[in-house]
């Protein structure tokens, strides 16, 4: 049900598609987004099972030219964006001067130019971060209003894909993108996703979203596919174990601490928040990301405290009832010496736990593959 408030918040243009399905519609920032339509664990389990079909159109997307667009994108980001040639996607991440995080993105190596898809909830703060570090022949296009995102995951995603489109899609490598026409529509089709299962996000014209969601839901009717929303796209994202600016990231947090020096490059040179980064590795990180199970009943949410016997360690960043593996699991900072057993206080009572390795749910058909650097 459409509230009062939400009704004053920015829509996608699948906003119709997803009051017509029955979707529970909340504000999620500043956008009406669909929460669930059948249900958070039925909408999981189908993703795992088959496929799912997500509106991402809030994301935010700014095109990078221009002669110094390369050392420019060098200069913001911690990974190194030379080793991604067209026709290849990169995760990354941007830091302030004290290494704490502006955002995380993915940067797209376009003809000629540069695709940064950021958080929705980031958009002006992140253009703005951008534009007041330029220097050179730099142009930065802020084109979201003008892009359509729509996600496809799931085991069935390549089948049910390719019977919409004539590119070789089994073809198409994880963390590249190709132009496809899909539907009769040109989109840009690249193999990611924030799921952990094999999948696709399809970039097009706003117009042209609604006839390509409903294409992919007739060509996947037969696997029993159907839309999903932003509550199993949390469940599904923190079972990989992955990290949700906001929670796991923000401005007081290095990627040391967050577990993300799989893309910060100190050896590529200077970056904006380098110094910082190098200098907390060398003094050491008082606190550091882990990942955990509970061994008791609960389950355990943002904020709750983290403890070793009496000694509080830490607090949870993120946490759910894992759909698939029928407990709770979360993420969270605890100091960093700390290993082993844990316990959650959850309503007053403190809740066994142990920390385990990510990812917590290692069946998906991409598992432990990591994004191209």
């Amino acid at each position: 049900m459409l509230t009062q408030e939400v009704a004053t918040v920015r829509k996608t243009s699948l906003y119709d598609e997803h009051v017509a399905l029955g979707a529970k519609i909340v504000d999620f920032a500043g956008w009406a987004m669909p929460m669930f339509y059948e249900g958070i664990v039925k909408e999981h389990q189908r993703v795992r099972g088959t496929a799912g079909l997500f509106d991402v159109s809030h994301m935010g997307e700014f095109m990078v030219s221009g002669a110094d667009a390369l050392p420019a994108l060098e200069r913001l980001t911690t990974n190194r964006v030379a080793s991604i040639a067209e026709g290849r996607v990169q995760y990354s991440a941007m830091c302030y001067e004290n290494g704490g995080f502006v955002d995380d993105l993915l940067i797209y190596a376009l003809p000629g130019r540069y695709m940064l898809v950021v958080n929705a909830a980031n958009l002006e703060k992140d253009l703005e971060w951008i534009r007041s570090n330029l220097t050179g022949d730099v142009v930065v296009d802020d084109v979201s209003d003008e892009t359509g995102l729509v996600a496809l995951q799931g085991p069935a995603s390549e089948r049910i894909l390719s019977g919409l489109t004539s590119v070789d899609v089994p073809a198409l490598p994880y963390y590249y993108w190709t132009k496809a026409e899909i539907a009769g529509r040109e989109t840009t089709l690249s193999r990611t996703g924030y799921t952990g299962e094999d999948g696709f996000e399809i970039y097009c014209d706003p117009r042209h979203s609604c006839a390509i969601w409903g294409a992919l839901l007739e060509e996947g009717a037969a696997a029993d596919i159907g839309p999903v929303g932003l509550g199993a796209r949390d469940t599904l994202r923190l079972e990989m174990g992955y990290s949700l600016y906001g929670s796991e990231m923000d401005a007081s947090r290095s990627p040391a601490e967050a577990g993300l020096m799989w893309v910060t490059r100190l050896s590529k040179g200077d970056f904006i928040g380098r110094d910082a980064i190098a200098r907390s590795i060398d003094e050491g990180i008082d606190e550091r990301i882990v990942g955990f199970e509970l061994t008791g009943r609960g389950i355990p949410r943002p904020g709750h405290r983290l403890f070793v016997g009496d000694d509080e360690v830490g607090h949870v960043t993120s946490g759910t009832f894992s759909p698939s593996l029928k407990r709770g699991i979360g993420l969270g900072y605890v100091r960093s010496d700390v290993t082993g057993e844990l316990s959650v206080d959850i309503r007053g009572s403190h809740i066994e736990a142990h920390t385990v390795s990510l990812p917590f749910y290692r069946e998906g058909s991409v598992k432990r593959k990591r994004p191209a650097l």
